[in-house]
C-alpha cells in the first residue's frame, strides 16, 4: 500500500509544493505523489502584463509542468469534486470529459482565486481579467483590433470610444497592466497613418485615495505622477456603478459620480474571490478562504492541507493572515512539504514564517517603484530591481534566457503588432459542379 499524496493546482503553491516533494520522498517506492491542473504549465503571472503589452513572447513566462516535475505523476485535468469524508478527489479530463476518482491519504489544496464581478450586470460578460495566460493573449488581440477598426476613416467618429482603455483597480495588477498598454498603444499609433498618440484615451479607476496602496503614500504617489505625465488619466475614490449597453457596439461606464466614458475596452482588477470548490468544503472559512493553523492543516481533517490564495494561513509574526502574493505561495509550499515528510516519519511539524521582503511594480518606460527591507526605490532603479528580481525567479535556465533575449531585443526594435489568432483555415467552396470544372493552365511568362 502506497501513500498517496494529491496536489491540487498548478499556481506557484502547488507546484512548489511538488517540487519539494519531488526531491525528497516522491521516488521512493511507496509514495505516490500527482498534481492535478488544469493546464499543463506554470504561468509566472507577474510578467503577464509584459505579455499582453507585447513585450514578451507569449511562451517564454510559461514552464511545462512535466519538465519541472521527475518523479511527481501529473494530471492534466478539471477538479469537479472534493469529498473530504471519503478521502477522493474527482476529475475530469479531455474534451470527452472522462472522469476518475483520485483516493488519497494526503491532499494539498493550492486552487487559487478567483476573479469577482460583485454581481455587476454585464460586467463578467464585456470586462477583459488579468490572470491567465489566455487573458492576456485575448486583451492583446482586442487591443490590436481597436487599433485596425479605427484607422479606418469610415471610423472617424467612433475613434474616441475605439481608442479608450478603462482599467479598474489601482493595485498591482491594475497598475502594471495599464502602464503596460499605454506605452503599448502610444508607440502603436506610428504604424497607423490615421491615428495620433493625443488619441490615445487610458484610464485608471480606484477606490482609494492613492494607487498601489500596498506600497505606501509616497511610492503610490510617485506612481500616480509618473503616469499621469505619460498621458494616464487617474481617478481616484472612485468605483465602477454599472455598464451601459447603448447599441451593438456602444458601451458606457458609469462612475459612481455620475461620469459617463464611452469604451470598448474595460479590464477589470479590482476584486478576487475564493475559488468555487472551496467555497463547497465542510470545513472553516474566512471570506472564502479555507481557514487552516500555523503548519498549513484543516483542523478536524487529517491529512488535508492548503496554502496560498485560497487558504488563510496565519502570520505567527504579525497575528494577521498572509497576504495573497506569489513570494508567499512559493515559500507555503516548500513548508508544507516539508511539514508532510516529517508527519510521515513521526518528526515536529514546523509553523510556517516567513516576512515579506518587499514590493516591487513596474509602472512603464524603464520606470517603477519598490520597497525592500524597508527602503523605497523609485524610478529606473526601481524598475531595474524588478527585472532583475523576477528574471532570478523565473523556473528554468531556458525560459531565463529567452525573457532575457526578448528584453535586449526591445531596447533596439518596436513592438509587434501582430495579432495570435487561433482559427484555422477554410476554403472557398467552388459553386459549380466539380465535374464540370475546366483545367486551368497557368500561362508561361
Amino acid at each position: 500500500m502506497k501513500t498517496r499524496i494529491v496536489i491540487l493546482g498548478g499556481g506557484f503553491g502547488g507546484v512548489y509544493s511538488a517540487l519539494e516533494l519531488d526531491k525528497t520522498i516522491a521516488s521512493r517506492s511507496d509514495i505516490e505523489v500527482t498534481l492535478v491542473s488544469r493546464e499543463n504549465f506554470i504561468l509566472f503571472t507577474p510578467m503577464l502584463h509584459e505579455v499582453a503589452a507585447s513585450d514578451l513572447d507569449l511562451t517564454h513566462i510559461v514552464n511545462p509542468i512535466r519538465k519541472m516535475l521527475r518523479h511527481v505523476n501529473f494530471f492534466h485535468a478539471e477538479i469537479q469534486s472534493i469529498d473530504l469524508a471519503n478521502k477522493t478527489v474527482r476529475v475530469a479530463h479531455s474534451e470527452i470529459r472522462h472522469e476518475h476518482d483520485l483516493p488519497y491519504d494526503h491532499l494539498v489544496i493550492a486552487l487559487g482565486n478567483a476573479t469577482n464581478f460583485f454581481k455587476m450586470p454585464g460586467l463578467e460578460d464585456f470586462a477583459f481579467t488579468m490572470k491567465s495566460l489566455g487573458d492576456a493573449i485575448g486583451m492583446r488581440n482586442h487591443l490590436i483590433e481597436m487599433l485596425e477598426a479605427a484607422d479606418f476613416e469610415c471610423a472617424a467618429g467612433d475613434r474616441h470610444q475605439l481608442l479608450t482603455v478603462v482599467v479598474a483597480g489601482g493595485g498591482f495588477s491594475g497598475i502594471e497592466t495599464i502602464a503596460a498598454i499605454n506605452d503599448f498603444l502610444r508607440e502603436a499609433t506610428r504604424s497607423y497613418s490615421h491615428l495620433t498618440e493625443k488619441q490615445i484615451r487610458v484610464v485608471v479607476i480606484h477606490p482609494g485615495a492613492v494607487v498601489l496602496p500596498e506600497l505606501g503614500e509616497e511610492l503610490g504617489t510617485y506612481a500616480q505622477k509618473e503616469l499621469a505625465a505619460r498621458g494616464v488619466e487617474i481617478r481616484v475614490n472612485s468605483r465602477v456603478k454599472g455598464i451601459h449597453t447603448l447599441g451593438p457596439q456602444t458601451r458606457t461606464i458609469e462612475l459612481n459620480d455620475g461620469t459617463m466614458i464611452p469604451t470598448n475596452t474595460l479590464i477589470w482588477t479590482a476584486g478576487t474571490c475564493a475559488h468555487a470548490l472551496t467555497g463547497e468544503l465542510p470545513c472553516e472559512s474566512d471570506r472564502g478562504r479555507i481557514k487552516v493553523n500555523e503548519f498549513m492543516q484543516l483542523d478536524g481533517w487529517p491529512g488535508v492541507w492548503a496554502l496560498g490564495d485560497c487558504a488563510c494561513v496565519p502570520d505567527v509574526t504579525t497575528g494577521k493572515s498572509c497576504p495573497p502574493t506569489a513570494q508567499h505561495a512559493i515559500r507555503q509550499g516548500k513548508a508544507l512539504a516539508k511539514n508532510i515528510v516529517a508527519q510521515l516519519q513521526g518528526k515536529d511539524l514546523r509553523p510556517f514564517r516567513f516576512k515579506t521582503l518587499g514590493l516591487l511594480a513596474a509602472i512603464g518606460r524603464r520606470s517603477g517603484v519598490a520597497s525592500i527591507f524597508g527602503f523605497h526605490f523609485s524610478g529606473f532603479l526601481a524598475w531595474f530591481l524588478w527585472r532583475g528580481i523576477y528574471l532570478a525567479k523565473l523556473p528554468r535556465l531556458e525560459k531565463k534566457v529567452r525573457v532575457a533575449l526578448d528584453w535586449t531585443l526591445d531596447l533596439f526594435f518596436s513592438k509587434d503588432l501582430v495579432q495570435f489568432q487561433t482559427r484555422t483555415s477554410t476554403s472557398v467552396e467552388n459553386p459549380r459542379d466539380p465535374d464540370d470544372a475546366e483545367l486551368s493552365v497557368p500561362a508561361k511568362v
